[in-house]
């Protein structure tokens, strides 16, 4: 796989403005990325503009806390897939992972599945508010809810993405699911690293510099 395919081209800023998301999404065609990742209310713009490419648009659902209710979440992946998304990256309830409340986490996952209505889901698991067991289980919980990938970080957080985690998250749910590692990655000696430890896409605002 080329390497530009990796990324998701990422613009998730509060003060993203209309000029931001047209920079992006032209970006995004220019160096032929796996997909934008955008807020919700980007998707009809950048579906628009990436018109004619296969670079997909990604949106991202509880966002950033993942402390919302089930029911706000599916209605929001329900809307982001009406208004044209093609991948979508949510955010675990990180709060009922750390109380034990598994079947909570993992039914919630796979109802947002369910709602994906066959598209791509990524599992944001926030690792860097996670001990080591809470990283496995969250990613475990995830494969079980048969979600497509576990992503490292919102980027909204305490820390991005580590080599370190990538590599727990890789061996915990084996060779066939993906990894996305997210949250600090800006040069190339990181994204290459990442990749090594086994992330099979990477979240960025970085895109360009690093292509």
């Amino acid at each position: 796989m080329k390497s530009s395919k990796y990324i998701d081209h990422t613009q998730l800023k509060p003060d993203a403005t209309k000029e931001k998301i047209v920079a992006l999404c032209e970006e995004a065609r220019l160096y032929d990325f796996a997909s934008v990742c955008i807020n919700p209310c980007w998707i009809p713009l950048a579906k628009e503009l990436l018109a004619g490419t296969d670079v997909k648009v990604c949106t991202v659902i509880g966002f950033p806390l993942g402390a919302m209710s089930t029911a706000a979440k599916c209605f929001e992946t329900s809307d982001a897939i009406k208004a044209g998304a093609e991948e979508i990256d949510m955010v675990i309830n990180v709060g009922k992972l750390k109380d034990h409340e598994d079947a909570y986490v993992r039914d919630e996952i796979a109802a947002i599945k369910e709602a994906c209505d066959g598209r791509l889901l990524k599992v944001i698991i926030e690792a860097c508010l996670l001990t080591d067991e809470e990283k496995e289980r969250a990613c475990r919980l995830a494969k079980e809810a048969n979600a497509d990938f576990v992503k490292t970080s919102t980027g909204f957080s305490t820390g991005g993405a580590t080599v370190e985690d990538v590599a727990l998250m890789r061996k915990t749910v084996g060779p066939d699911m993906g990894v996305k590692a997210a949250g600090g990655i800006r040069d190339k000696e990181t994204f290459e690293a990442m990749i090594k430890a086994g992330a099979t896409r990477i979240g960025t605002s970085s895109g360009k510099n690093l292509i």
